[in-house]
């Protein structure tokens, strides 16, 4: 016989955290967050972006791309410019150094910790999108701790 669990009630105003999803269009997702940060790398490297370059740096098919890119523009977060492609919007910039920002304090307190931030990319990858500004500040005061204070380092290799 299959023995049922009660479930504990959660309390109002505790529910789960909400999950964003492209079909959120009040946000900006994960997914937007992901192409803003590469269009602004590849403004900065290359001097512009498009999509079959975007596609490729994100792994990515043409049409999606494409398809978010519109997205993205329609949300003014990209201009189009003739010719040359697309470039981020004020807005977009901020979007994108925002998790600029996250990544390279995550990578440093990942390092700090005495973990490699290239074999941890993935979880880096992730955790920058999900951060609270105060968690974030948070982790931001834990780094620089740490660098007043390392770990020893027999305890950053466990």
């Amino acid at each position: 016989m299959a023995r049922t669990m009660a479930k504990t009630p959660i309390p109002v105003g505790m529910g789960s955290p909400r999950k964003r999803s492209a079909h959120d269009r009040a946000e900006v997702t994960e997914s937007m967050e992901d192409y803003l940060e590469c269009i602004f790398d590849l403004e900065n490297t290359k001097g512009y972006a498009c999509v079959s370059d975007v596609a490729e740096a994100l792994q990515l098919n043409r049409a999606s791309t494409s398809i978010m890119v519109k997205r993205l523009g329609k949300l003014g977060f990209l201009r189009y410019e003739p010719y040359r492609g697309f470039a981020l919007t004020p807005e977009g910039c901020r979007v994108a150094e925002k998790i600029r920002k996250r990544h390279a304090m995550l990578a440093d307190l990942f390092q700090l910790m005495g973990l490699d931030h290239r074999e941890h990319l993935s979880d880096i990858e992730g955790i920058e999108h999900h951060l609270s500004e105060r968690a974030f500040r948070r982790f931001a005061e834990l780094a620089a701790h740490l660098r007043r204070h390392p770990l020893p380092r027999s305890a950053a290799k466990r």
